[in-house]
């Protein structure tokens, strides 16, 4: 739908670059005998010698159109070279013309902010190169004038019989009496007839251009005079322009809108559209396309260049027409599995080279129901959230593609029978990703912040991909393992970082000092499992067992004087909660144990030795205390204050946690994670009830 922007009271200078038959140009490139040859760029299908996408010059001048098959294009040139696309997984491969295109763009985008529009198109502003100029060298004062700046077309320029055009041209340019705005329009003319010449002598491409006060009558005049020229709309000349030109040529209005115009109101062309008042379009087609075609009457359009190098979106589809349709499930499987493995290597290219990642997965199809006539307009289009990996993506996708098929024959009362078809068939697919934002500097994948060892001959420098697909792999019910998060062959250096993390992840095997404390009281040493308290006699037998564990993994001992002082830490809010949750896995390293273990495991081996000792009475609240400040520091994330020298210290900031990574957690995680990053409550390992010393009672029998 077309968006009606206000215009900015600033004068803008606005270039649009079209290539020139750009695919034929690609291909003239790597086979230069086909210079100055008619020549036609064929899609891979083989019938009537495929359908032509691409033209030359030469081949135009035989009469040849793109409408045209390949067949139909020798009969009217038999001299024509046909090239056929690329082909990969059964479809047209065109990142040779992307990356031939990407060229081009990198050259202009010196210039100006440089938005791309399409693989051979692409929009300057180039207002504040042209002010620029104005300032240091304006046009008037220009001596020696290219001769493609010359050549340019400067719509609403008479020329006297007998004049040369050239000269008007130049004469028109270094005007000294010329108002502000079309002086803009010269400097702009010099700065776009350099930069076509620059794109020329390293790609080899010729391309024309359009220069106009929008992006509207930019690209209107860039399809004006080609090839490898330019031409310039001033503000006095667009009244002439539009007047004129026909309503379906106008960007936007070459569907339905467009057909409405014309059926419904009669207008044929874009100057028609004057004598309409903004209230009467607006009661016809709303307030906002009202606007719209009331502002472009007049050659107003406030839409800016968004300075965007790279698409907005990726895309991937193939058509079926005739008895090409699909007719099956596995036939529709098939397809969205290699559009998904394009579009999947797509997004981690981009990702690896651009830092971007996509947030949406879109699903497009066109369909039919035999016996009905334009049912193929009723298939819906469907989207949701997008996972990372090939395989998760094809898992996605035919998702979709199943619950727009239930949509579709619902609107007909026929249930979707998947073992067989139901007289439909689909005539397109298209598998989309869009919402591409860059990744937040300073955002880091979850993964780097579990331990994992450097391989040896590894790289220190992995590309990002390596940790979104391969650090999550599939199980093969679909659903993704928590602990493949923490593959043991990772490297442990990720894209702009230089901190390494060189400690094993043998500590899965360990136990989490928050949710198995050992206390003492009268001499006895018990294990309190939070996840699944025992009974009096299974404390017996735990706190044997404990005094079997080797010292490198110690408990935490957690010492009580009495209840009373138990009841005091209540009444103050001292409650201690917790559940053994993901954050056992962070900064827990066998080779460099927390300060919260080395503060305590003196008290761990004097629990162990000497069982019948007891603790003063400031010896135990000075090991509470100490144990509730070291809970405090561990929980809220290891600061500065308590990290051994070389260890990476870690705040938890969310905006540091790459929301990507933590969607491919399973659900129960997600939830449990999400949980652990509010402010931590301290686990309560008291019993309650008033005759919680029995469980304590010293053994004398010993």
């Amino acid at each position: 739908m077309p968006v009606a922007r206000r215009e900015t009271s600033d004068f803008r200078v606005i270039g649009h670059v079209d290539m020139d038959c750009f695919y034929v140009q690609v291909e003239q490139r790597k086979e230069p005998k086909l210079r100055g040859v008619p020549t036609a760029v064929v899609q891979y299908n083989s019938y009537k010698g495929g359908g032509l996408i691409a033209v030359s010059y030469e081949a135009r001048a035989h009469g040849v159109k793109r409408s045209m098959r390949g067949d139909e294009a020798k009969e009217a040139c038999p001299q024509i070279q046909l090239v056929q696309v690329p082909v990969a997984r059964g479809k047209a491969d065109l990142n040779t013309y992307r990356n031939a295109g990407s060229e081009v763009v990198s050259i202009l985008s010196r210039k100006g902010r440089c938005e791309r529009a399409s693989i051979d198109e692409v929009y300057l502003d180039l207002t504040d190169a042209a002010e620029a100029m104005f300032m240091e060298t304006p046009p008037e004062s220009v001596e020696d004038i290219q001769q493609e700046v010359i050549k340019s077309h400067v719509l609403g320029l008479k020329f006297e019989d007998g004049n040369d055009p050239k000269e008007e041209v130049r004469k028109w340019l270094c005007r000294s009496d010329a108002s502000y705005q079309d002086k803009l329009l010269a400097c702009a003319s010099f700065i776009i007839a350099d930069l076509r010449m620059q794109v020329l002598k390293e790609t080899e491409f010729t391309c024309s251009a359009g220069i106009a006060h929008n992006k509207m009558l930019a690209k209107l005049a860039s399809a004006m005079n080609k090839p490898a020229q330019q031409t310039v709309v001033p503000h006095s000349s667009v009244a002439g322009l539009l007047e004129s030109l026909p309503i379906k040529k106008m960007k936007q209005l070459g569907g339905k809108l467009g057909s409405s115009l014309q059926s419904d109101l009669g207008v044929n062309t874009v100057g028609d559209l004057l004598q309409f008042s903004e209230e009467k379009l607006q009661q016809r087609y709303g307030i906002n396309t009202g606007t719209w075609l009331w502002n472009i009457a007049r050659g107003i359009s406030g839409e800016e260049v968004e300075g965007r190098l790279l698409p907005k979106s990726h895309g991937s589809g193939k058509t079926f027409p005739g008895p090409q349709a699909l007719k099956t499930i596995g036939s529709v499987q098939h397809w969205i599995n290699e559009l998904c493995e394009e579009l999947s290597e797509r997004l981690h290219s981009d990702l690896e080279q651009n830092k971007r990642i996509a947030h949406t997965l879109t699903l497009h199809a066109r369909a039919y129901k035999t016996g009905i006539s334009n049912s193929n307009r009723k298939f819906p289009s469907k989207s949701c959230p997008l996972r990372y990996g090939t395989i998760k993506i094809q898992e996605d996708a035919l998702t979709l593609f199943q619950a727009a098929l239930r949509e579709f024959m619902g609107f007909y009362n026929c249930k979707t029978n998947w073992s067989e078809n139901n007289n439909w068939g689909i005539t397109s697919l298209s598998i989309s990703a869009s919402k591409i934002v860059p990744i937040p500097s300073g955002t880091h994948s979850i993964v780097k912040y579990f331990g994992g060892q450097i391989p040896s001959g590894s790289s220190s420098k992995q590309p990002l991909d390596n940790v979104i697909d391969e650090a999550v792999p599939p199980s093969s019910s679909g659903t993704e393992n928590c602990l493949g998060l923490i593959p043991c062959e990772l490297p442990a250096r990720y894209p702009e970082e230089d901190t390494a993390m060189e400690h094993s992840v043998d500590f899965l095997d360990q136990q989490d000092p928050l949710c198995n404390l050992s206390r003492k009281i009268d001499g006895l040493t018990e294990e309190s499992s939070l996840m699944s308290p025992t009974g009096n006699e299974d404390s017996r037998k735990q706190s044997e067992q404990h005094r079997d564990l080797p010292a490198k993994k110690p408990s935490v001992v957690f010492n009580i004087s009495s209840l009373k002082a138990v009841e005091k830490r209540k009444r103050e809010g001292k409650k201690l909660q917790g559940n053994c949750s993901i954050t056992k896995f962070f900064n827990n390293y066998p080779n460099s144990q927390s300060s919260l273990e080395q503060k305590n495991i003196t008290n761990v081996q004097g629990s162990q030795s000497a069982s019948g000792s007891y603790l003063t009475s400031d010896q135990v609240e000075t090991s509470t205390e100490s144990y509730h400040d070291d809970i405090d520091t561990n929980v809220a994330g290891c600061s500065a204050a308590n990290i051994p020298h070389g260890r990476q210290a870690w705040s938890y900031n969310i905006d540091e946690i790459d929301p990507s990574i933590i969607r491919e957690l399973p659900p129960e995680i997600q939830e449990e994670f999400q949980a652990w990053l509010q402010p931590q409550k301290r686990p309560n390992v008291v019993k309650r009830g008033s005759s919680i010393t029995n469980y304590f009672l010293p053994d004398n029998s010993r």
